[in-house]
C-alpha cells in the first residue's frame, strides 16, 4: 500500500509539474489576463475539471508558477552569495541566471515566468506571492554587504538590487537577439557594464540639467491628454492591467465610463497611449540632450538624469513596461519596436561616445538596454526608497549604472 500511495505521489507531482510548465510559456505571452484554467488545461490535454484537482482556481495557477519561478531564482541567489566578495557575486548572479536562461532556450528546462505581471493578481495570493519576492529580494541586497560597501545606507544597497534584478529580468526582452552558445559572452559583457559603468576613466558625473518643465506638455488640449494618461499610468503602475479597471481609471479622472469610452475605444488602446506617452517623453528628453554642449557622455547622462528625475516628478512615472505582459502579441511586438527605437537612439549616443574617448569601450547595444531598463525601473524608486526626492533620485539611481554599481 506504501508504494502504491508514493506511486500515486509521484504522478500527481509530475502532473502538477506539467501543469505548470505549460502554464509558464503561457503567462510569458499572455499575462495573469490570458492564463485560464482552460488553456492551460488544454496545453497538457487535460480538462478543465482535471486541472482544477491541482489548482482551484486561475490565480491559484498564476500564483504557482510565480512562486516557482521566484524559488529558482532565490536558489539562484543562494548560490550566488556562497562567494566571498561582492563582485564575484554579482558575476555569479548573472552567470548562473544566464545559464538557467540558455536551458530554457535549448528546451532543457521550463522558461523562468515573467514577474511582470505579479500585481494583476488578486489576494490573498497577490500578497503570497509578493511576500516571496520579497523575501528573495531581501537575500539578493546581501551581495552589497561586505565591509568595503559600508558607505551604502540601506537605501542605496536597496536602489541598487531594484537596478539589479531589473537587468536580469529585462534580459528576456533582448536575449532572443543571441543564440544561446553566446550567452556566456554576453555575461562577461553585462559584468563589465555593471562593475565599469560607461564614464571614461576621466569622466566625472556632473549631468547638466534638463529642466522638466521643458519636457512636459505645454498647450491646452496637450494638458487634457497627459491628465488623462498620467491617472491611467499611475495606476496601471500599482495594481497592473487587470486591477486598473474602466471603473477604476474613470473614478481616478474623476469622469463616467462613457467620457472613458468616448476616448478609447477599449481598455488595450489606453495602455498603447500610455506607452506612446512615455516615448514621446523619452524621445523629447533625448533630443533635448543632443542639444547640450560638451561630449556624449555629459549627453548620456544628463538624459539619462533627467528621465529618472522625471519619474518622481509631479509628471511623472512613465508606464512600465511591465504592462506589457497583457496586451495581445501584435501590439505587444509594436510597443517592443517603439521601445527598440528609444534604445538605439542612446546606442548611437553611446557608440558616439565609444570613438571620441568620453565613454568606455562598451557593447553599445547591451549598453542601451540597461540604461533603458534602468531608467524604466525608476518609475518604482519611490516605492522601494521611501522618502527619495525627485532631485536625489538620479545620484541614488542613475549613477550606480552610469559609473559603476559599486563606486562611490
Amino acid at each position: 500500500m506504501a508504494q502504491v500511495a508514493v506511486q500515486a505521489t509521484d504522478r500527481f507531482e509530475r502532473k502538477r509539474e506539467a501543469i505548470l510548465d505549460a502554464s509558464t510559456t503561457l503567462l510569458n505571452a499572455r499575462g495573469v489576463k490570458g492564463l485560464t484554467l482552460g488553456v492551460a488545461a488544454a496545453s497538457v490535454g487535460l480538462s478543465t475539471t482535471s486541472v482544477t484537482y491541482y489548482f482551484r482556481r486561475k490565480d491559484d495557477l498564476a500564483a504557482a508558477v510565480m512562486l516557482r519561478g521566484i524559488q529558482s531564482l532565490s536558489d539562484i541567489v543562494q548560490r550566488a552569495l556562497d562567494e566571498p566578495s561582492p563582485p564575484r557575486r554579482l558575476h555569479a548572479l548573472i552567470d548562473l541566471y544566464l545559464r538557467r536562461m540558455r536551458c530554457a532556450a535549448l528546451g532543457e528546462a521550463a522558461p523562468l515566468p515573467a514577474l511582470s505581471d505579479l500585481r494583476a493578481l488578486n489576494p490573498p495570493q497577490r500578497g503570497e506571492v509578493m511576500a516571496a519576492y520579497l523575501k528573495m529580494f531581501r537575500k539578493a541586497r546581501q551581495i552589497f554587504e561586505a565591509p568595503e560597501l559600508d558607505w551604502l545606507t540601506r537605501g542605496r544597497r536597496t536602489a541598487r538590487t531594484h537596478l539589479l534584478l531589473e537587468q536580469l529580468f529585462w534580459a528576456r526582452a533582448w536575449l532572443p537577439k543571441y543564440d544561446p552558445e553566446d550567452y556566456g559572452r554576453v555575461c562577461e559583457r553585462m559584468y563589465d557594464i555593471l562593475v565599469g559603468g560607461l564614464a571614461a576613466a576621466d569622466r566625472a558625473w556632473a549631468p547638466q540639467a534638463i529642466p522638466v518643465a521643458e519636457v512636459a506638455p505645454r498647450d491646452r488640449a496637450e494638458l487634457a491628454r497627459e491628465t488623462f494618461l498620467l491617472a491611467a499610468t499611475r495606476l496601471i503602475n500599482s495594481r497592473g492591467y487587470r486591477g486598473a479597471s474602466v471603473d477604476k481609471i474613470s473614478a481616478e479622472l474623476n469622469v463616467t465610463k462613457g467620457s472613458f469610452y468616448h476616448h478609447n475605444e477599449a481598455k488595450d488602446d489606453l495602455v498603447v497611449a500610455c506607452f506612446e506617452r512615455t516615448f514621446e517623453v523619452m524621445t523629447r528628453v533625448q533630443r533635448l540632450a543632443l542639444t547640450l554642449s560638451g561630449d556624449q557622455w555629459t549627453r548620456l547622462s544628463s538624459a539619462a538624469s533627467a528621465l529618472v528625475e522625471y519619474q518622481l516628478s509631479e509628471h511623472g512615472p512613465l508606464l512600465r513596461t511591465t504592462a506589457l505582459a497583457a496586451l495581445p502579441e501584435p501590439i505587444r511586438q509594436q510597443m517592443v519596436q517603439h521601445s527598440d527605437k528609444v534604445s538605439d537612439r542612446f546606442a548611437s549616443m553611446i557608440s558616439d561616445g565609444v570613438c571620441e574617448g568620453s565613454i568606455r569601450g562598451v557593447d553599445p547595444f547591451l549598453a542601451a538596454q540597461m540604461l533603458n531598463a534602468t531608467i524604466n525601473a525608476g518609475a518604482e524608486l519611490g516605492a522601494w526608497v521611501p522618502g527619495v526626492k525627485p532631485k536625489a533620485a538620479p545620484a541614488v539611481f542613475a549613477r550606480p549604472l552610469l559609473m559603476g554599481i559599486f563606486a562611490r
